[in-house]
């Protein structure tokens, strides 16, 4: 039956919180050969005819010699921790070859290990961030099937980059203009030009998979994992733990290729339960510190607007349009302020949004705009004995579409009155074309884009600026066309909605009546509506005879709202 192999050799990659010389990972190889797997057969024919005993004997027996004969090893192995190879311990115990502080010290770590005779390692070692290896990792021999993979020219040239310094020193700002583009660089040029911006640390587990008796050799080094970490706490490893999966097949070069297991475990001690509580508590403390440290270069003196006064502020998004015949849609719009109504200096009131060609979405075609606007805006009563609550700020929009001669047709009015409370609102507007009976309007209408507008846009509804009686639109046609969508955002600040003392009395101004609450959003329109039925019943009452109006019921102006 065929060994089932892992075959998964790309790149890992975790984030931890942790510090990353906690990092432990177990490495294990073992020799496949004709040799081991004509044991292991006799081995599984022994098993099922002995007894218990003699099969653990004889299990042990075998490990015993698999290990005797390197033919399987294990190692557990620290983030940066040093493992020496047979030809590093060869090398570095002449003490004449060291020249560089990190040989003499490496010559004065294999003395003292071969006094005490506590080697752990015979083919696992390792090579860390500060051996002349770390810049060959691209380069270096694959075990993986298959074998004769090539590096890729961008792994190539990565392969010989230098990291960045921590420490940069301040660019010269005389720069030469002259020859600022170098067209045919050399090597040496583009090794000290191209930097990482992220400094990172690499690691490689190596493995000595020569004959035995014949460890020591440059050609028989071959990588089995590499492991690399920078400041943020990336730790990326090629290839991955085994996690239950079979292991990966490493395959030597040369005469005799020989096949290795190679099995990869995760051994990093999971922090204790009191250490994690300690340590939830400390970045608690932490974030509580930062928090105030923060607070503390807020300050506690807000900007106010004056006593009396209410201060709105709009931010609204005009999202969508759906519903109109033509595509290119693009929308017009301005912010009418009623009476006792202001605006910030040089703030425009008006825009218009980008042209926005549209998609089908069901049966519409939509007009997908995601325009951002905002307004800020200041209310002052003027007498607060009038009874008459204010006009809220009003905003009229009109829907434009454009033909391919950059001609415009008018596709819609509307208006959009903004909620008196605070808030997030969505808002849908339906709105209507003034029409022009006849086939004559509608061709125009098509071919040159003539269409019936409006002279004053705020004549959709009854503006706040009209003096007059009586306002009439009768004879006048209009076409009912689509709808644009607003997302709006209001928020309402006065002096008045934190006064506590202000909070606990009756309202009874005007601008107490425009808290910040919801349920007070009810009470404002019921009012209004109360006040205009209010004012029909007078102007009724105006108009009947003498003699009725003394028998009528007297209308009283109380409310117990």
């Amino acid at each position: 039956m065929a060994e089932v192999w892992c075959t998964d050799t790309g790149e890992a990659v975790y984030r931890s919180r942790d510090a990353v010389k906690n990092f432990r990972i177990r490495v294990r190889i073992q020799r496949v050969t004709s040799t081991t797997a004509l044991s292991h057969h006799l081995q599984q024919q022994v098993l099922s005819q002995q007894e218990r005993g003699v099969i653990e004997l004889n299990t042990f027996v075998s490990q015993s010699r698999s290990s005797a004969t390197g033919d399987e090893e294990e190692l557990v192995v620290g983030w940066q921790e040093k493992f020496f190879s047979q030809y590093e311990v060869d090398l570095y115990q002449t003490e004449s070859v060291c020249q560089t502080p990190l040989e003499k010290q490496y010559h004065a770590e294999i003395v003292a290990m071969e006094k005490s005779k506590k080697r752990r390692n015979q083919r696992i070692f390792t090579y860390t961030d500060f051996d002349r290896y770390t810049n060959w990792e691209e380069q270096a021999q694959s075990l993986m099937t298959p074998a004769q993979t090539r590096p890729t020219f961008l792994a190539d040239r990565m392969a010989n980059i230098r990291h960045r310094r921590q420490e940069r020193r301040p660019v010269d700002t005389n720069v030469p203009k002259t020859r600022l583009v170098v067209w045919e660089p050399s090597k040496e040029f583009m090794k000290n030009s191209h930097i990482v911006n992220t400094p990172m640390q690499t690691m490689h587990i190596m493995g000595d998979l020569g004959p035995v008796g014949k460890l020591g050799l440059k050609e028989n080094e071959y990588v089995l994992c590499t492991v690399r970490a920078d400041s943020n706490g990336v730790i990326t490893l090629k290839p991955d733990f085994n996690n239950n999966r079979g292991p990966y097949r490493l395959e030597t070069e040369g005469e005799k290729r020989e096949v290795w297991r190679l099995y990869l475990e995760n051994m990093s001690a999971p922090i204790p339960a009191e250490e994690k509580q300690r340590e939830q508590r400390m970045y608690k403390d932490l974030y509580s510190r930062h928090k105030d440290y923060l607070n503390s270069l807020v300050g506690q003196d807000f900007e106010m607007p004056p006593p009396g006064i209410l201060r709105l502020l709009v931010n609204g998004e005009i999202v969508s349009a759906q519903g109109y015949e033509y595509d290119n849609l693009y929308v017009h719009f301005f912010l009418e302020l009623p009476n006792s109504w202001s605006s910030v200096p040089f703030q425009s009131l008006s825009g218009v949004t980008q042209t926005c060609r549209t998609r089908a979405l069901g049966k519409d075609d939509v007009a997908f705009f995601s325009y951002p606007f905002s307004f800020e805006s200041f209310f002052r009563k003027e007498d607060e004995s009038e009874d008459s609550l204010p006009q809220w700020p009003v905003l009229y929009f009109k829907v434009l579409s454009l033909d391919f001669w950059q001609r415009y047709r008018t596709e819609g009015y509307g208006y959009l009155v903004i909620p008196s409370t605070p808030g997030y609102h969505r808002v849908t507007c339906h709105t209507w074309r003034p029409l022009q009976t006849g086939t004559v309007a509608e061709l125009r209408r098509f071919f040159i884009g003539g269409a019936p507008e409006l002279e004053d846009i705020s004549d959709v509804r009854i503006s706040g600026t009209f003096k007059g009686d009586r306002l009439s639109r009768f004879g006048f046609r209009t076409q009912t066309t689509g709808s644009v969508t607003f997302n709006l955002n209001c928020i309402q600040h006065a002096r008045a909605f934190v006064d506590a003392n202000t909070l606990r009395k009756r309202r009874q101004t005007v601008l107490d009546q425009l808290g910040g609450h919801s349920q007070q959003g009810s009470v404002y329109n019921v009012l209004e509506a109360f006040q205009r039925a209010r004012k029909r019943m007078q102007e009724a009452r105006e108009s009947l005879p003498r003699d009725l109006i003394n028998t009528a019921v007297p209308l009283t102006s109380e409310s117990s709202a």
